[in-house]
């Protein structure tokens, strides 16, 4: 039996990614590899910080517990937590539920992508604004599959030029779906629109994060 550092468990709607505005089950685990300029969960990124133990078995009986399809796992990083696979094979038993992986684009996704069941990736790819973009895992961008989706969190023009270079050099619209979203008041979403125009930027999509206008963007069990 495998224990888990969880940081948060609750249920809330998804603010990003495919399922946006539908509701989700999150379980977040405290711990991550990066330290991204602007993250927003900052108080999780240590394996020490606060958390309950929790086994496989008790993180499913929760979930189920709920009544919810969707599952996000969420962190920190989920895919950095030791046994995780354990985890990952425990949900994708159960056809009922949607497992989503909110992944950082540093860990190497190749050994999870054999886990059966209705799990799919939302992989981050970290710009140059983030600070981090030196720890990317360059493989997972030839790996994602159609139900997977790349993420582009950006913070100025620069990570919108990374974001172009990115789609084009893995042909990522042909193999998934691609989302980009503004770093919380640091890039105006119309800067975002007008670059899509300019570059037709045909297939990637707009996303901003649902959940910081509905509450406080500081709020945490949203």
């Amino acid at each position: 039996m495998s224990k888990f550092h969880v940081a948060e468990r609750f249920i809330s709607i998804n603010g990003e990614a495919r399922r946006a505005g539908e509701l989700a089950v999150f379980i977040r685990f405290a711990g991550c590899n990066l330290r991204c300029n602007y993250c927003d969960t900052k108080w999780a990124l240590e394996k020490s910080a606060p958390s309950e133990i929790m086994s496989e078995e008790e993180i499913y009986a929760y979930i189920k517990e709920t009544g919810v399809k969707n599952v996000t796992l969420t962190g920190g990083e989920p895919l950095w937590q030791e046994n995780i696979e354990r985890l990952l094979m425990l949900l994708g038993k159960d056809k009922e539920l949607r497992i989503e992986i909110e992944t950082d684009g540093a860990i190497d996704i190749e050994p999870f992508l054999s886990i059966e069941g209705n799990i799919s990736f939302t992989l981050d790819y970290k710009c140059p604004g983030s600070g981090m973009e030196k720890a990317m895992v360059l493989s997972n961008y030839e790996k994602v599959r159609k139900e997977d989706t790349v993420k582009f969190v950006v913070s100025d023009r620069a990570d919108l030029d990374k974001m172009k270079e990115v789609i084009e050099r893995y042909d990522l619209l042909d193999k998934c779906k691609v989302y980009v979203s503004a770093v919380f008041n640091r890039i105006d979403p119309v800067d975002i629109v007008n670059y899509m125009i300019e570059n037709r930027l045909n297939d990637v999509r707009l996303q901003l994060q649902i959940h910081k206008f509905i509450w406080d963007p500081d709020k945490k069990g949203v």
